[in-house]
């Protein structure tokens, strides 16, 4: 973590406030110093109290990012066969004439044919989906349906709590018990973690839980190592100890809670021996965290999304959402649960992305985990038109992706017209038709929420764009001037956009003075109740998953590719990400990379010594869906029969142009059809 700098800027600089796009809970408040038109320094905005003039490692770096050699200045044309890398220069008028051309001709054919493909590049409002969601609205093409992060488990929290909903950041500050479950919080949510310091420091026990010894692990009093895809037999454990040990808030069981009788028998279901044995990990361990987290108040569980990328990812995020109700504490404002607290947030959607310019249309939905296959569809009743054409945007699929073998194939179809708009040449830009250069956050307008806070952070440009970048907005406005969409609202500036995503649920005077704007969320906001759910109770039990055909109780998954099922690839292997990275973002900052080192695959000792690998050795992961290369480190941070594929690197700087997403699965969660980039067997050998 990187505070503010001591060395004193020029008397004729700038400070221009800012907020960090990336996908990350903290959402940071930026304070960029400006010297003759020039970024010089990016750090973190003192007087906001969730950043409190710190920054992360990679963002503290962002003029480098801005600043790249690298960076794509100028729009490109492919010149070579597509994954080559190989492009030209040209100018915009002749790329968008050309995409407007080649868009024009299929949508005259079914405009479902296009497909726009973006997540959380950047997590702003106006240059993610803001005039992107109007233009493809307008053009109706297919949706995306955005699952590829955090879905399973936001669909558990709906189920549970009535939306993505939990306790203030601030206030885990307070709490006596902690579990940070299935979080390496030191390398993604560096802010609560200096919250947990305070806590400890104040005599609360921290308790991590999850496969990976990570950094976080090692600084909390003690560690559960489970199993991946095992969360909820976990949980369900901790309530039969809860039920049996009489560790319960009756009252506000009866009060706000939905559908107890029914829970409290499966619960009673799962022993600890039982969940012991499935997780992998001690009875005692079990009986102690039970008995801890029913007899300490206030107690906070930091849940995150690492835990739901498994089959039964949103069946795990119910059961845990659950515990708090059990023994009440959602009464206290440092107890409950976070998960996401994106819910809070009243964003104007339907003004910012107007679903009413489809028209009347339905377009089909394609689901962005499943690009892979999806792209060598051919044409079908059931699928509709065949793919011709990709909008790429704030993402790098080719590396994100699972099972990245097909994805690939996909993208280097000569028949696909791909467009995509970005800083650097990543995978996904070396298999473009086009390239266009996009703005960092250091040079547009945007509009932020947060997951792990309830403030508004505004970001304003620090300097012009670089070169003939432009930001998402400006391209997807003149793409629509070209296509002949002539409704008003694609002459939105930027600026209009920004105060269009929140209307006047908040204050932009505020935002635009001091860069942000706190909303009015209630310290303890289910101390008495009042989930937004159907029932206005904490549903244990969901009647709107049950018509869905599904359980309405949570209950223990198993995964896809369960330990022990397969002899030919008898490792369990997870997918973490690097620490100085985020996703694919950051990994050609040569200084980042540089700390971060190589791709790594971390190995018990025990398995290691099985395959006779040492630290250092290049080893083959693989499994039917592919393979690829790198080095083994054997490490504690590695429970047996697991091994941690670090990511995400980009495929062009792996040993041999992969990495581990050739051995992911296309296969989608239990709720909100999510990845399951967890539920993963593989073998290791030597390379």
């Amino acid at each position: 973590m990187n505070a503010n700098p001591t060395t004193a800027p020029s008397p004729d600089a700038l400070t221009v406030r800012g907020a960090c796009p990336h996908d990350c809970p903290d959402t940071c408040a930026l304070l960029t110093t400006v010297e003759n038109g020039v970024a010089v320094r990016v750090h973190g905005n003192p007087e906001h109290r969730h950043t409190d003039g710190a920054l992360c490692t990679k963002v503290s770096r962002y003029t480098e990012r801005t600043y790249h050699p690298e960076r794509i200045l100028t729009p490109l044309k492919r010149v070579g066969p597509k994954g080559s890398g190989q492009f030209a220069p040209i100018g915009w008028d002749e790329a968008l004439d050309e995409i407007a051309t080649r868009l024009k001709a299929i949508a005259a054919r079914d405009p479902q044919a296009i497909l726009p493909y973006s997540y959380a590049g950047t997590m702003g409002q106006v240059q993610s989906e803001g005039m992107a969601a109007r233009f493809f609205h307008r053009l109706g093409a297919s949706h995306l349906e955005r699952t590829i992060c955090a879905a399973a488990g936001g669909e558990g929290l709906v189920h549970t709590l009535g939306g993505k909903l939990g306790m203030k950041l601030e206030f885990f500050a307070e709490a006596k018990l902690i579990l940070i479950w299935g979080s390496n919080s030191i390398a993604s949510n560096l802010h609560f973690w200096r919250l947990a310091q305070q806590a400890k420091r104040n005599g609360a026990r921290l308790v991590c839980i999850d496969p990976r010894r990570s950094e976080t692990a090692e600084k909390c009093h003690e560690h559960v190592q489970l199993r991946p895809g095992t969360d909820a037999a976990l949980a369900l454990a901790l309530m039969h100890e809860l039920i049996v040990h009489d560790w319960l808030d009756h009252d506000y069981i009866a009060q706000h809670t939905l559908g107890w009788d029914a829970l409290r028998e499966r619960a009673l279901q799962w022993p600890p021996e039982r969940a012991a044995e499935v997780c992998g990990v001690p009875v005692q361990q079990i009986r102690d965290l039970a008995r801890a987290y029913g007899t300490t108040q206030p107690a906070a569980i930091r849940l995150n999304y690492g835990m739901q990328r498994v089959r039964g990812g949103g069946n795990a995020v119910r059961a845990v959402a659950c515990l708090p109700a059990l023994v009440g504490a959602w009464r206290h404002r440092a107890g409950g649960l976070l998960l996401s607290a994106s819910g809070h947030f009243p964003v104007q959607r339907a003004a910012l992305h107007r679903p009413d310019l489809l028209a009347g249309r339905n377009p089909r939905t394609i689901n962005m985990v499943t690009i892979g296959d999806d792209l060598l569809r051919e044409a079908s009743p059931d699928f509709g038109p065949k793919i011709e054409a990709l909008i790429v945007y704030n993402s790098n699929p080719v590396a994100v992706a699972p099972e990245s073998g097909k994805v690939v194939q996909g993208f280097a179809r000569e028949d696909l017209f791909t467009v995509v708009l970005e800083h650097f040449q990543t995978d996904t830009a070396d298999h473009a038709d086009l390239i266009l250069p996009a703005t960092t956050q250091l040079e547009h307008w945007d509009i932020h929420t947060s997951y792990g806070h309830t403030d508004v952070l505004l970001n304003r440009p620090a300097v012009a764009p670089l070169g003939q970048a432009r930001p998402n907005s400006a391209v997807f406005r003149a793409l629509a001037q070209r296509m002949g969409f002539d409704e008003p609202c694609f002459a939105d500036d930027d600026e209009t956009l920004c105060r269009t995503a929140f209307g006047d649920t908040v204050d932009f005077q505020l935002l635009l003075d001091q860069g942000y704007a706190t909303l009015p969320v209630p310290e303890a906001p289910f101390a008495d109740g009042g989930f937004p759910t159907p029932s206005g109770r904490c549903e244990f039990f969901s009647a709107r998953l049950v018509a869905q055909g599904l359980d309405g109780l949570p209950d223990h998954l198993p995964n896809f590719e369960t330990a022990g099922s397969d002899p030919r690839h008898p490792l369990a292997m997870i997918s973490p990400p690097a620490r100085n990275f985020l996703n694919s973002s950051f990994v050609n900052v040569k200084s980042l990379r540089d700390i971060e080192g190589e791709p790594l695959l971390e190995m018990h000792t025990d398995d290691a010594a099985a395959r006779g690998i040492g630290s250092g050795q290049m080893v083959r992961v693989f499994n039917d869906r592919g393979e690829y290369r790198c080095k083994a480190k054997v490490s504690q941070r590695a429970r047996p029969g697991v091994v941690n594929g670090l990511g995400i690197w980009w495929r062009k700087l792996g040993p041999d142009g992969t990495n581990v997403n050739e051995v992911t699965s296309q296969r989608l969660t239990d709720l909100g059809r999510g990845p399951v980039f967890y539920d993963c067997l593989v073998q290791v050998e030597k390379a």
